[in-house]
């Protein structure tokens, strides 16, 4: 979690157990338990997944209750760990992008998710199949409309508390709320409502990476049972939950979700980070008429006042007809204004775009056209199109920085014209297991088994029996991906 969301929450004495120790299944006994996971979720009908801080601790993002967790260093006394990359940074695990690639196979329907990294919506869970229990760090919300802000930087404030933007709707226009919980505060209905259904609609939750601590969002996976739904428990650590589950696994979330997917015959999707920025042009002739006054602006698609964390530094030159001073500009808002006479032959302006820290890549380079003669325009383009173009060039070319042009819109007073671009700033593949184990023909056997059977049996003999049947089914397979 994000270190400054803990520092901002309120003190409370009691947080639950913390500093619990690690238990790891031996790798025969894991590779049994992923099995058996596999084979429930390709038979189940209504799965739900319910996440906590431990699907994001490989994203460079610390746990609370983990050995090294913020609330476990905290209780000791000691210093808390030091981001590996900013939190805005962070990008979305292995295990996140195996969820995207379960809901686009039909296979999941819901995700409940106690984190507020805001990564679920960010590795491309759609809003609908997602409940976020305590909020979402980088969401804002119209308390008037229910309109929904995704933001590229970290909202100021937690507990539900105005923040300084307004929401853009004209009719409305009321003050945002951050969308993040505080101790006291209850679960929004919004959230908490789909939920519940949908755990009371499951016949499968897997939790993955949760202490199930928390109240009352550890209680919702509970909702199953009453159906006659199963409870499945992914988690380095014990929990409260663990007498109710059918199949509790002792390993790191991503190694078993990996091998899961494997067992499923279901690639793991890179992850394409686009990020988007637009450029202000605006004009004026002097008063003589003789000179264009003209301002340049690079800002952020959520209001020129909003910060633009992805960005270091602009560079900024000219196309070599133009005998205009270079400039570098460090401090947001970025600005540059110059004079140019009014019957200047069209030329382009050059930026360099340097990327903070946790991007892929360094820089990229936009240019944009200008031309004091020409008439305001206006062009919108089809994002999603341009979108899954920049990914598909970016997967092909994994060097990173790609960039489109998504919309072009213009004003006559004040002249003035704003280009937004999107940006590819980062891509990240996820490899398989090292040695990945399916069954003989790719696929999983024993659809005709009474899998409840074998879950609730805890005979040691069956047990062998079943594990000296697998060996002579499995083989060995090509783990390179």
């Amino acid at each position: 979690m994000s270190l400054g969301y803990a520092e901002k929450l309120s003190y409370i004495e009691d947080v639950g157990k913390v500093g619990m120790s690690e238990i790891f299944d031996p790798p025969d006994v894991l590779q049994e338990k992923i099995e058996r996971l596999a084979m429930m979720i390709q038979k189940s009908k209504h799965l739900v997944v319910f996440t906590g801080a431990g699907i994001s601790t490989s994203c460079g993002i610390p746990d609370f209750r983990g050995p090294k967790g913020i609330w476990t260093l905290q209780r000791e006394g000691k210093a808390l760990p030091e981001a590996s990359l900013p939190f805005h940074r962070a990008m979305p695990s292995m295990t996140h992008m195996a969820l995207v690639e379960l809901e686009k196979a039909g296979l999941l329907k819901f995700v409940i998710s106690q984190n507020i990294d805001g990564l679920h919506l960010r590795s491309g869970i759609p809003r609908k199949k997602l409940a976020e229990l305590h909020g979402n760090s980088f969401m804002e919300i119209c308390p008037s409309c229910g309109f929904e802000y995704l933001r590229d930087f970290e909202v100021e404030t937690i507990g539900l508390k105005e923040t300084p933007r307004c929401c853009s709707n004209a009719a409305c226009g009321s003050k945002l709320k951050d969308t993040v919980l505080d101790w006291e505060d209850a679960l929004p209905q919004k959230e908490i409502n789909p939920a519940e259904r949908q755990c009371r609609m499951a016949d499968v939750v897997l939790c993955l990476g949760t202490s199930l601590q928390i109240t009352p969002a550890c209680n919702l996976p509970l909702k199953s049972l009453r159906g006659g739904g199963r409870i499945v428990i992914v988690n380095l650590q014990k929990t409260p939950k663990d007498k109710k589950a059918s199949l509790v696994i002792h390993g790191p979330v991503d190694k078993v979700v990996a091998g899961v997917m494997d067992l499923l015959n279901l690639g793991i999707p890179p992850f394409i980070r686009l990020d988007l920025l637009q450029t202000i042009f605006t004009q004026a002739l002097s008063l003589d008429k003789r000179y264009v006054n003209w301002t340049l602006r690079i800002t952020s698609v959520h209001g020129n006042r909003a910060p633009l964390p992805f960005i270091k530094s602009v560079e900024v030159s000219f196309s070599e007809s133009q005998n205009m001073k270079a400039a570098v500009l460090q401090d947001q808002p970025l600005l540059l204004k110059r004079r140019t006479v009014r019957t200047a032959n069209p030329f382009d302006i050059l930026l360099k775009l340097n990327f903070s820290n946790g991007c892929k890549c360094s820089c990229t380079q936009i240019k944009i056209p200008v031309d004091f003669q020409a008439s305001a325009d206006f062009l919108k383009h089809d994002k999603d199109s341009i979108f899954q173009k920049l990914k598909d060039e970016a997967i092909q070319d994994p060097c990173c920085g790609q960039n489109a042009v998504v919309e072009r819109k213009a004003t006559l007073v004040p002249k003035s014209e704003v280009i937004v671009h999107a940006i590819v700033t980062n891509i990240v593949g996820y490899e398989r297991p090292p040695k990945a184990t399916t069954l003989s023909n790719g696929t999983l056997k024993r659809k005709n088994e009474d899998v409840s059977d074998i879950e609730t049996s805890q005979k040691r003999s069956k047990g062998q029996r079943s594990k000296r049947r697998r060996k002579h089914r499995m083989t060995e397979v090509d783990s390179s991906w």
